[in-house]
């Protein structure tokens, strides 16, 4: 019993970080933005770990399948408010605003198509797994980064531009398939 639910362990482990991060990130300390980064990093790794074992172990469960995405999306949203806050830049303000509102969109979305039988529809593709990363890699570097380091600054912002544009991407696929699937119950 115990095995099938380390993954699901592993996801609520990764909720619990979101208020070390947080608390890291805003320290007075010297290595606060590495110690932040750190955890993040953890947190970005342990959403592999749980996916590959809940895979590997055969123990996918609902509660998993609920609680993963949710725990990506809190830890990527709380991340990229305290980027804007941090950095005050319309740069970082724009595709933060295009994640978290494919979030909300998307979440919204797969609520509607499970309401009606069709969440199959709005399952997880490889392309919103590749957007997740990238959100996940271009977070770490804009923590581990200023203005001092423009070159590693612009990697991260580069990155974090591919994201949103594949957040926008991915979004307009799952909405177009939810259209199809239902265009008949919108006359």
């Amino acid at each position: 019993m115990i095995m099938r639910n380390i993954p699901n362990i592993i996801t609520i482990l990764r909720i619990l970080l979101i208020p070390l991060f947080v608390a890291a990130f805003y320290m007075q300390a010297e290595l606060n933005k590495f110690l932040a980064a750190a955890l993040f990093t953890i947190a970005a790794l342990s959403d592999w770990a749980d996916g590959y074992l809940a895979r590997r172990l055969d123990c996918v469960t609902p509660f998993g399948t609920f609680l993963d995405p949710v725990a990506d999306k809190l830890i990527v949203v709380v991340a990229l408010v305290m980027l804007v806050e941090e950095h005050a830049s319309l740069w970082i303000a724009v595709p933060a605003m295009i994640i978290i509102g494919r979030e909300i969109i998307m979440s919204g979305l797969r609520e509607w198509m499970s309401s009606i039988g069709l969440s199959k529809i709005v399952e997880v593709s490889f392309i919103g797994k590749i957007k997740t990363w990238m959100q996940m890699v271009s977070i770490i570097i804009l923590m581990l980064s200023n203005e001092e380091h423009l070159l590693l600054m612009n990697s991260g912002l580069l990155i974090l531009y591919i994201s949103a544009a594949l957040a926008l991407y991915s979004m307009s696929v799952y909405v177009l398939l939810a259209w199809n699937a239902t265009k008949n119950s919108f006359y």
